[in-house]
């Protein structure tokens, strides 16, 4: 019986969502925990968003490198600068795939690329070759191949394979073909390469039919099928997942992920992406803007937008958040996001009760992540030394450790505030304590610092309310 891999390609959706909307915030919380739920329920490969910016894109693989078993994969890019960027950070992980995904079809590769067959045939020896010598593990994806001539698909396929690639996936970029169709597809590319090359599908759902698509590949000869969750337009990760463990006589195929812990783990997903709160950062503008405020809305509505936010503001503190707001509505409308940075940086001014003194991160792909926090209080040096899943979790557990307490992080954000490879990160992080929200902020140039920065900034806000840490 034939064991199909697993892969799903959530997160990378996700992604090319929010980048086709402009949007460059990042729901690191959100991002995370659905990397760990899709390893704990032994998914083979979790495709990632591809690097567009080394600060923002850099520490989410870190720390999901760190805390999965999975394979990673994530998409090179079109040039060997962008695949060199790509490996610099995906090396972390404990299993890693570089993916080529380039187009086969006569019309993507004129469009997309503008070039002809022949030139197109150069490219994916380049780029192949170039990710091959970095990672040893380079998946070659063969985009819009039910619009492409056969004999080209297959001359394509080839080239990449005698590149370097070990792996090809079949995408049926513009779900254009019925499942006996793209069977016979997959049994003709299959029978024209060599039977140590690993032949996947990603099936398009526009027909409404991408898991018959997937079934028949699997029937056809393919190895593992691309899956999602949340309206990537793939094969359901649980519908797949479920055929192959009830019909795995009828396919002669089967898979190790574990249904049990699926079954929860796709509801668990869904949750994270679906639920309106927590689904902001890889929307488009008009759902991550859906709480608009403008130079109209009065203190009550500035009080019920926040209170539906989870804020208890008292009255000085809204009055503090509304002066700022109003200062923000006469320019532009304020969007959620918006409004949560005004409500760290202008909510609860307290005295600053502890600082950072510094601080020590080491990470890395053979090494759990450590973070050394030195915190000044009161003219004392304290000392906390945490490991943790990346180095953010490994930091915020490390001041933990100094304050001896453990507070529910409820969410956390990062977004670049500025281009370049020096921007300026901006992270959010919101902490409840005793049912009670606190946010605060912190700006650097640095991501780790950043966080760090906004995590003390809300705890200074618990020990001035709660006087007991």
């Amino acid at each position: 019986m034939n064991k199909i891999i697993i892969t799903d390609a959530t997160l990378r959706y996700k992604a090319e969502a929010s980048a086709e909307h402009g949007g460059n915030a990042y729901g690191f919380k959100a991002v995370i925990e659905t990397a760990k739920l899709l390893d704990r329920a032994g998914v083979d490969v979790i495709e990632m968003g591809s690097v567009s910016s080394k600060k923002t894109d850099g520490l989410i693989l870190k720390t999901a490198a760190a805390a999965v078993s999975a394979k990673l994969a994530v998409i090179g890019g079109m040039t060997a600068e962008q695949i060199d960027t790509t490996w610099e950070i995906l090396s972390f992980a404990k299993s890693a795939r570089i993916i080529i995904a380039l187009p086969v079809s006569a019309v993507q590769m004129e469009y997309l690329c503008h070039k002809k067959p022949a030139a197109m045939l150069e490219n994916i020896t380049t780029l192949v070759s170039h990710a091959a010598s970095l990672c040893d593990d380079v998946e070659f994806a063969a985009v819009d191949v039910t619009r492409a001539d056969r004999e080209f698909i297959l001359s394509a396929v080839n080239t990449a394979v005698s590149a370097g690639a070990k792996s090809v996936t079949l995408c049926d970029t513009a779900g254009v073909m019925m499942p006996w169709e793209f069977s016979e597809l997959i049994s003709y590319i299959r029978d024209g390469i060599s039977s140590d090359v690993a032949v996947g599908v990603e099936c398009s759902d526009n027909f409404g039919v991408a898991a018959a698509c997937a079934f028949e590949a699997v029937r056809a000869g393919c190895s593992y099928v691309k899956t999602g969750i949340c309206g990537t337009g793939l094969p359901s990760l649980l519908s797949v997942c479920t055929a192959l463990s009830q019909k795995s006589d009828y396919m002669n195929a089967n898979t190790d992920v574990n249904m049990t812990v699926l079954r929860r783990t796709a509801a668990q997903i869904s949750a994270i992406w679906e639920d309106g709160r927590r689904k902001t950062d890889f929307d488009d503008e008009d759902e991550s803007s859906s709480l608009l405020l403008d130079s109209h809305s009065d203190i009550d509505a500035l009080r019920n937008a926040a209170e539906s936010m989870g804020y208890d503001l008292s009255e000085a503190d809204l009055a503090g958040v509304y002066d700022v707001f109003r200062t923000v509505a006469e320019k532009k409308k304020v969007t959620q996001k918006e409004l949560e940075a005004i409500i760290a940086t202008s909510a609860m001014q307290v005295p600053t009760t502890y600082t950072l003194d510094s601080f020590v991160i080491n990470s890395g792909n053979i090494i759990t992540s450590t973070a050394h926090i030195t915190l000044d209080r009161d003219g004392r040096k304290l000392e906390g030394v945490s490991v943790g899943d990346g180095p953010i979790d490994a930091a915020f557990l490390a001041i933990e450790q100094i304050i001896g307490h453990h507070f529910e992080l409820d969410d956390f954000q990062i977004q670049s505030v500025t281009e370049g490879r020096e921007a300026v990160g901006d992270a959010i992080v919101k902490l409840r304590s005793q049912g009670r929200l606190y946010s605060g902020r912190g700006i650097s140039t640095d991501i780790v610092g950043a966080s760090i920065a906004a995590y003390i900034s809300a705890l200074n806000k618990i020990v001035y309310e709660e006087r007991g840490i």
